[in-house]
C-alpha cells in the first residue's frame, strides 16, 4: 500500500533524528504531521437493516474531500470490499451520508461527482448486482440527510433551495452586504420518488427542519424544527409531527432545553428523543425523553410570518432521570427496549432502557471511542473503533462481541508512555480527565505538559485518535484533557453545572485536576502550557488572567468579551439557556465572565487563533485580547486564517495551528536541560 510505505519511510527518518540526539526540529514535527494525515479515516458507517452488509465512507490519504465508499458482504469475509460510486471513471469524489434501502439491497447516497461538484442524490444497488449509480436530483442548493421511506419506493431528503453558500454555523459565514438576512435560508423535509426521480417540497415553507425520522408506516416523519434562521434559532426548536402527504404539521413536544435525535417506536405509537443542555448544533447529548404520539393529530400548527398557534402537548417522560451519564445517539429497535451511545465518565458506553423507565442496562463499556450503526434486531451491529493509541477501524457482530472487519491502519502505532483515566473531587462532585504520557524520557526528567480543555462546554472528552495528542505526546509533551462542569459524562444536572457560572465552577475543576495530575505523574509544574477552541479557547483566556501557573498558552477562537460577543456572533440564542438573560437585562453575569476585564493579571505568552470569517465566535473576539496584550507588555501572537469559520477546513491550516501552536510551547515553556526528541507514530 502506497500510503503505508510512505509512512514507514518518514516514521525511519524522525526516530533516526532521535537516535541521534539531534535537536527538535520544525521539520520533525512536520514529518510526524504529515505521517498522521496519510492515515485512512472512517468517516460514517451504515449497517443494513438485516445485518447482512455493511457500507462505510473512508478518507483517500492525500485529498481533502475525496472519500471512498466500500461495502462488505459480512457472510463472506474473506471477499474483498466493493466500491459503490456515482463517479463515472472512479475519479475521487465526495460522497457519504449512507442510508439503506429497507430489503437491504441498495444505497442511496450523496456525492459530488456531478456537474458543478455540488453534493446531489444518487442510488445504486449494492446487492452484488453491480451497475453504475443512477442520479435522482439537480438541485441548486444544499442536500442532506437521505433517508428511505419505510416502503422503499422513495428517499427522504433535507434540501435548501438556491443557497449553495449555506455551510452551517462551523463554516465560514457568507460575506453580508446589503440588507443583511433579509430572506434567511430555510431547511425543508423533501422526498424523492426513486422510480421517476421526482422531488416535492413537504414541510412548510416557514419551518427550519434539523432532523427527521420516518414513522414505521411512513405517512408522517417526526421533526425537529425550529423558525429561520435555523443556525441561530436550533436552541429553540421544537418537536413536530409533519404528514408526508399534505405537509401539514402538529406539535408533539416544547422542551425547556435543547431536542435532538427524534426515534420512533415500531408501532409509531411514541416518540423517544434525546433532550438536555447542548451548546452546539450536532453534539448531541442529554436524557432520553419519550411522549406518546396520537393516532389521530388534530392540532394543526401554522407557519409564517405570525408566530406558531399555541396548542396542547402531551407530556414527556424523562426515562433515564439522574443517570450518571449522557446520552448522545438513539435507537428504537424492539417495542420496550430503546438503546442508547453514552458517554459515561469519560468512557464511551452502549446502554439499554425500557421506553417506560426503569433500570439502565449498561451493554457495553470501554475506554475508546465509537461510532454505531446498530441492525433492525438492535442487537446486531457495526461500529467505528478507535482510541489514544489505536487509529479507527471498523468491527461488527452482536454488541460487545465484535468482530474486526478492516485493518486499513494496522501498522500504525503511536508512542506514548502511558494513558490514564484521572478522577479528582471538587465541591464534593467527582470529576475526571484522560492524562496521555510521553514515552519516557531515558534521563529520568519530568515532562512538560499542556492541558488541553474541550469546547461546548456541552461536550466530553473521550480517550479518541487525535491528530493533536499524538504530535504532542511524539516531542516529549504530556497531555492532560480535563473534563470539566458542564461536560458530557456525568449526568444532566452535571452538565448543567456552570449556567451563570462561566470561568468559576468550570475552571476550579480544571486546577483541581491539574493538582492532581502533578501529585500522581511524572510532570513538571514549572513546565505547563493550556490550550482550546472554542469554549476551550475561552477557558485557556480566562486562565491566564486567573492564575499564573501556566507559563504560556494558546487561545483558538476564544471569547474574551461576553458583552461585546453577544453583539457580534450569529447565534447568541445559545446563551439565553446558559446565562439566564439576555446580555441587555443582565449585562453584569455577563461582565464577570469576560476575561477582558482581567487583563492587567496576564504574564503568560499567548498566542490567539482565528477563523477569518467565523460566524459562531467573530474574529473581533481574538483582536479584542491581542490588542489589549499588547498595550500591556504581554508576549502575544495573532494569527487569523483567511476564509475559514468557526472550524478549520482547509488542510494548510490545520497543520499550520497545530505546529504553530507546538511551536509556540516550544519556545515559551521553560526549557529543562534538554527536551525529549519528536518521536513519529510508526506504519
Amino acid at each position: 500500500m502506497r500510503a503505508a510505505s510512505l509512512a514507514v519511510a518518514v516514521g525511519c527518518c524522525v526516530w533516526g533524528a532521535l537516535a541521534s540526539g539531534a535537536a527538535p526540529a520544525r521539520g520533525e514535527a512536520s514529518a510526524t504531521y504529515d505521517a498522521l494525515q496519510r492515515l485512512v479515516r472512517i468517516r460514517e458507517v451504515s449497517l443494513s437493516p438485516d445485518g447482512t452488509r455493511v457500507a462505510w465512507v473512508e478518507s483517500v490519504p492525500g485529498t481533502a474531500e475525496a472519500a471512498r465508499l466500500q461495502v462488505r458482504e459480512l457472510a463472506h469475509p474473506e471477499r474483498a470490499p466493493v466500491r459503490v460510486t456515482a463517479s463515472k471513471d472512479g475519479a475521487p469524489c465526495a460522497e457519504g451520508a449512507l442510508t439503506w434501502s429497507p430489503d437491504g439491497r441498495r444505497l442511496a447516497f450523496l456525492s459530488t461527482a456531478g456537474e458543478g461538484r455540488a453534493k446531489q442524490l444518487y442510488v445504486a444497488d449494492a446487492s452484488g448486482a453491480g451497475g453504475p449509480a443512477r442520479r435522482l436530483t439537480t438541485v441548486k442548493g444544499v442536500l442532506a440527510a437521505p433517508r428511505w421511506s419505510p416502503d422503499g419506493t422513495s428517499v427522504g431528503l433535507l434540501v435548501i433551495e438556491g443557497a449553495e453558500d449555506a455551510l452551517g454555523p462551523r463554516g465560514p459565514a457568507a460575506r453580508e452586504t446589503g440588507v443583511v438576512q433579509a430572506s434567511p435560508p430555510v431547511k425543508r423535509f423533501a422526498v424523492v420518488t426513486v422510480e421517476d426521480a421526482r422531488l416535492r417540497m413537504v414541510s412548510p415553507a416557514g419551518l427550519f427542519i434539523h432532523e427527521y425520522a420516518w414513522s414505521p408506516d411512513g405517512a408522517r416523519v417526526a421533526v425537529t424544527a425550529s423558525k429561520p434562521p435555523g443556525d441561530a434559532n436550533w436552541w429553540s426548536a421544537r418537536v413536530y409531527a409533519v404528514e408526508a402527504g399534505t405537509g401539514e404539521t402538529s406539535l408533539l413536544h416544547a422542551p425547556r432545553w435543547q431536542v435532538a435525535e427524534p426515534a420512533w417506536s415500531p408501532d409509531g405509537r411514541r416518540l423517544a428523543f434525546i433532550e438536555g443542555l447542548m451548546s452546539d448544533e450536532g453534539n448531541t447529548g442529554g436524557d432520553v425523553l419519550v411522549v406518546s404520539v396520537p393516532e389521530r393529530l388534530a392540532a394543526k400548527v401554522r407557519f409564517g410570518e405570525k408566530a406558531a398557534l399555541p396548542v396542547e402537548v402531551p407530556p414527556a417522560q424523562n426515562v433515564t432521570e439522574g443517570l450518571k451519564a449522557t446520552a448522545t445517539d438513539l435507537f428504537w429497535p424492539a417495542a420496550e427496549r430503546l438503546v442508547f451511545v453514552a458517554q459515561a465518565q469519560g468512557e464511551a458506553a452502549l446502554m439499554a432502557v425500557a421506553p417506560g423507565g426503569g433500570a439502565v442496562k449498561t451493554l457495553w463499556k470501554g475506554p475508546e471511542h465509537v461510532t454505531v450503526s446498530l441492525g433492525r434486531d438492535g442487537v446486531t451491529s457495526a461500529v467505528v473503533r478507535d482510541s489514544i493509541t489505536q487509529a479507527p477501524e471498523l468491527w461488527t457482530g452482536r454488541v460487545g462481541a465484535w468482530r474486526q472487519v478492516t485493518r486499513l491502519n494496522a501498522d500504525v502505532r503511536v508512542p506514548v508512555g502511558d494513558v490514564r483515566s484521572v478522577t479528582w473531587t471538587r465541591d464534593g462532585q467527582p470529576v475526571q480527565g484522560w492524562l496521555v504520557l510521553p514515552v519516557p524520557d531515558v534521563s529520568g526528567r519530568k515532562a512538560p505538559m499542556v492541558t488541553v480543555v474541550h469546547g461546548g462546554p456541552a461536550a466530553g472528552v473521550l480517550p479518541a485518535f487525535s491528530p493533536q495528542t499524538a504530535l504532542f505526546t511524539a516531542s516529549g509533551y504530556a497531555v492532560f484533557m480535563p473534563n470539566p462542569r458542564g461536560s458530557y459524562g456525568q449526568g444532566e444536572a452535571f452538565v448543567q453545572a456552570n449556567r451563570r457560572d462561566f470561568g468559576f465552577g468550570d475552571f476550579s475543576d480544571v486546577l483541581a485536576g491539574l493538582d492532581a495530575v502533578l501529585a500522581s505523574a511524572p510532570v513538571d509544574p514549572a513546565r505547563q502550557g493550556i490550550t482550546g477552541w472554542s469554549y476551550g479557547g475561552f477557558l485557556t483566556m480566562w486562565a491566564v488572567t486567573r492564575t499564573q501557573r501556566f507559563q504560556a498558552a494558546v487561545a483558538g477562537a476564544g471569547i474574551a468579551n461576553w458583552q461585546s460577543y453577544y453583539g457580534t456572533n450569529h447565534i447568541d440564542a445559545w446563551m439565553l439557556p446558559y446565562f439566564g438573560a439576555s446580555v441587555y437585562d443582565e449585562p453584569e453575569v455577563y461582565t464577570r465572565s469576560s476575561p477582558i476585564n482581567g487583563v492587567k493579571q496576564v504574564r503568560a505568552p499567548t498566542l490567539v487563533l482565528h477563523g477569518e470569517r467565523d460566524m459562531e465566535v467573530p474574529a473581533s473576539q481574538g483582536y479584542e485580547f491581542h490588542k489589549a496584550l499588547k498595550t500591556l507588555g504581554v508576549k502575544t501572537q495573532l494569527v487569523i486564517y483567511a476564509d475559514e469559520g468557526h472550524s478549520l477546513r482547509k488542510p494548510e491550516h490545520q497543520k499550520d495551528r497545530l505546529l504553530r501552536t507546538l511551536d509556540w510551547f516550544d519556545a515559551n515553556l521553560p526549557a529543562a536541560e534538554s527536551k525529549p526528541k519528536v518521536r513519529a507514530p510508526a506504519r
